[in-house]
């Protein structure tokens, strides 16, 4: 007579205390967390690069300085977003001009951003590209359409700067895009791009990729046939689950993994 095998026993689940999640870091000293945002900069840079959001000259992401006041770091002007490493960023004070490094600053991109800083406190971090999809949707002068679950993080959290007056060098006209930034995670700057602001250079840096990614998905949406919009009420609850900084932080994570293994000498 055969014997009925026993049972093979359970894996035991292991203690939910014994999982780890990462979390944003928590630094004691503004040395600490100037190393940290400089080296998060460094590989969002080359991401960008990766992703093909780089145009010439063109495109930045700065972040605001912890410890010295309306100073940020920024890459320097006219380097290959892919060869960036943390020591190559320049220090640029809300005037644009250089504190720290020995190279310019695109000054027309970084008046945005100081005054997009200045605006808002809260942004740590401000991305802008002329990346292709984003410049499509700017192109038609129109908003993000909730279309999917990664479009309602977006949805009444942007808006539309609804004007073109050439490569923005004036303060004044900067003023304006913060203006019409007002509390929002992003703008689509009309016939020109797309920029995002974030608590942190993670949070920043998805919210660009998300963006860009949602205006492709809109116009290859509408090139296909009608698209379908999510309602208010769902796309306001997809919003409240997906659109803080913190989702955006946990999002970017395995896009910071990959480059900084892959890529280790952009931390110096």
């Amino acid at each position: 007579m055969t014997e009925t095998p026993a049972p093979v026993p359970v894996p035991v689940p292991v203690p939910v205390d014994r999982l780890h999640f990462a979390m944003p870091p928590v630094h004691a000293t503004a040395e600490e967390e100037r190393a940290h945002r400089k080296q998060r900069l460094a590989g969002a840079l080359r991401l960008f690069g990766r992703l093909g959001y780089e145009e010439g000259v063109s495109g930045h992401i700065t972040v605001r300085d912890p410890e010295y006041d309306d100073c940020y770091w920024v890459n320097p002007f006219g380097a290959p977003f892919g060869d960036l490493t943390a020591s190559d960023l320049v220090l640029a004070n809300g005037e644009g001009q250089v504190v720290l490094g020995d190279q310019h600053v695109n000054q027309a991109a970084f008046t945005v951003h100081a005054q997009v800083h200045r605006a808002r406190p809260d942004a740590v971090a401000v991305a802008h590209t002329h990346s292709t999809h984003g410049r499509a949707l700017a192109a038609l002068g129109e908003l993000l359409d909730p279309l999917t679950q990664e479009a309602c993080a977006f949805y009444q959290d942007h808006a539309l700067y609804d004007a073109y007056t050439g490569v923005t060098v004036d303060t004044e006209e900067a003023r304006r895009i913060a203006v019409a930034l007002g509390p929002f995670k992003g703008i689509v700057l009309r016939n020109h791009g797309l920029l995002t602001v974030g608590s942190s250079v993670d949070a920043a840096a998805w919210w660009f990729i998300a963006m860009d990614r949602c205006a492709r998905i809109q116009l290859s949406a509408r090139a296909a046939g009608k698209p379908v919009l999510i309602d208010h009420k769902d796309a306001v609850a997809t919003r409240e689950q997906l659109g803080s900084d913190l989702v955006a932080w946990i999002n970017y994570q395995p896009l910071w993994r990959r480059i900084s293994r892959a890529e280790p000498e952009l931390l110096s």
